[in-house]
């Protein structure tokens, strides 16, 4: 029976995304069975939008800033909850991993009221920016978390007593060890901050982003194709980013000579 329930729990939540390509090809304008034929007209049609290039390039420019200040924020943090002890460690790592449980419409409500009400700042995309960096970094911090525990406190103790500083073992011996794990939270919190909808709806001005452009045009049904095409991009584009992240996750612990107890998804 368990069995069973998974096999049609997957079914459930993948058969939507496995229709995007089938539509994505299909000459026919109407999202329906049957259908009409084989066509790559509404991929060729992508490089005609735009407003999708705009949208395209506002969503690169929040996800790079975003993921960039994410894992910046998640290497202090996680270097801290490894290697240090403090009163409070529990409740700060527990306040900063609030966002991944917390529904993204109340995080989107509130940080909606504290921008406008308590600072009176302008919605744009350095809004969204920050609001990207509080929902990446527990992600960050999480991937983090497993390459410095992974990682054998001997190696920087050896650097320090052969002379290095601080600052130099991070350098040279820390940061070195945990960069896959780096690139993977970096490669998470952009697919993450690209991927984001909710959040970019409520703090976004008048330069959309391309999950909110897609939602825009769902109006106009002559536009469906075309969306079902970029789509289709979106979801090949995501699993080529997620599968490097996790090889790269993979590689970090085989340098250390960890083991593997599991993805970070």
């Amino acid at each position: 029976m368990l069995r069973t329930y998974v096999i049609a729990f997957l079914i459930f939540l993948y058969a939507p995304i496995a229709l995007l390509p089938i539509f994505a090809f299909n000459s026919g304008s109407v999202i329906a069975f049957p259908l009409d034929g084989f066509t790559t007209d509404w991929f060729a049609q992508l490089g005609q939008q735009t407003e999708l290039h705009a949208a395209l390039l506002n969503s690169l420019f929040v996800g790079v800033l975003a993921s960039i200040l994410s894992v910046l924020l998640g290497l202090a943090a996680a270097r801290a909850n490894v290697r240090y002890r403090f009163p409070g460690k529990t409740a700060a790592m527990g306040l900063i991993m609030v966002p991944l449980v917390l529904p993204e419409i109340i995080v989107a409500t509130s940080l909606l009221v504290v921008i406008v009400r308590f600072f009176d700042w302008p919605l744009s995309l350095w809004s969204l920016i920050a609001a990207h960096v509080l929902i990446c970094t527990p992600f960050a911090i999480a991937i983090l978390n497993a390459s410095f525990q992974a990682l054998d406190p001997a190696l920087e103790e050896a650097s320090i007593d052969l002379g290095e500083t601080r600052l130099s073992t991070f350098r040279l011996v820390t940061l070195p060890l945990v960069m896959p794990g780096i690139v993977a939270a970096l490669l998470i919190s952009f697919t993450i901050s690209l991927d984001e909808f909710i959040i970019a709806f409520f703090l976004t001005g008048s330069d959309v982003t391309l999950p909110v452009y897609i939602w825009s045009t769902l109006r106009f049904p002559k536009l469906l194709p075309v969306i079902m095409a970029l789509g289709t991009i979106m979801v090949v584009i995501s699993i080529l980013i997620l599968t490097l992240a996790e090889w790269n996750r993979r590689r970090g612990l085989r340098r250390v000579g960890a083991k593997d107890t599991g993805g970070f998804l």
